[in-house]
């Protein structure tokens, strides 16, 4: 399996369950450049790379471009096509050539179709970065989740954890602890404002350094 440390692939179990909130939250901690390869529903306002830009007030450096930008916000494969745009090429989506800590965001789910005949969890199939999944904190997670896991497990794509995201409950992680068979990160609370300094606190909060310190090390001791 190959390694590659202080590099991760943020997914959702869902769409709008707060990848890029999460995305920037590892930016900010692993001072990581940020990537989202697939950008669907621009006509709605700024895109994610946009905002975690701002949120963060990184130089432009830190901020790679998309491969692909679409204005719909709907599935990257529905996307292209309402745009009269070529078909989505994998080879386009190969990882940035960059030294250093690097945080891909997914477009939604693991099992989005970027083509009717390629699922984004194929391409992170192909990476071989280690996956951490953001899910919901309430109710109707457990099964996403448990589902997403999975189908990672099936295709045995590394997963550094899970980080649930929004207002605690007070059984969902501790079953997903149980169930999951991948780290429980923990749960990053809703911010009344998300900036860099803000999101350094939950990073510390979290001791995230720490624990996917401690899930690379697990990770990397799998033959």
């Amino acid at each position: 399996m190959t390694k590659h440390p202080g590099r991760f692939v943020v997914c959702g179990t869902d769409t709008d369950v707060g990848k890029t909130v999460v995305s920037a939250l590892l930016v900010q901690g692993l001072g990581a450049r940020y990537w989202k390869p697939v950008q669907c529903g621009l006509e709605q306002g700024e895109g994610d790379r946009d905002r975690v830009q701002r949120w963060l007030e990184l130089p432009a450096e830190r901020i790679l471009p998309e491969a692909y930008r679409f204005e719909a916000p709907v599935s990257p494969h529905w996307a292209s096509a309402l745009e009269g745009a070529a078909a989505i090429d994998p080879e386009q989506l190969s990882l940035p050539a960059c030294d250093g800590p690097l945080v891909v965001e997914t477009a939604g789910g693991l099992l989005v179709p970027l083509r009717l005949d390629l699922l984004q969890i194929e391409v992170l199939q192909r990476w071989g970065l280690p996956v951490l999944l953001v899910a919901r904190s309430g109710l109707g997670t457990l099964n996403h989740t448990l589902l997403s896991l999975e189908a990672l497990r099936r295709r045995t794509i590394p997963v550094a954890g899970v980080l649930l995201n929004g207002e605690p409950h007070p059984n969902n992680a501790s079953t997903l602890a149980s169930l999951g068979g991948v780290p429980l990160l923990g749960c990053l609370p809703p911010l009344p404002q998300i900036n860099a300094e803000a999101l350094e606190r939950q990073w510390q909060a979290l001791d995230l350094a720490h624990k996917l310190r401690a899930s690379a090390a697990a990770i990397a001791s799998q033959p």
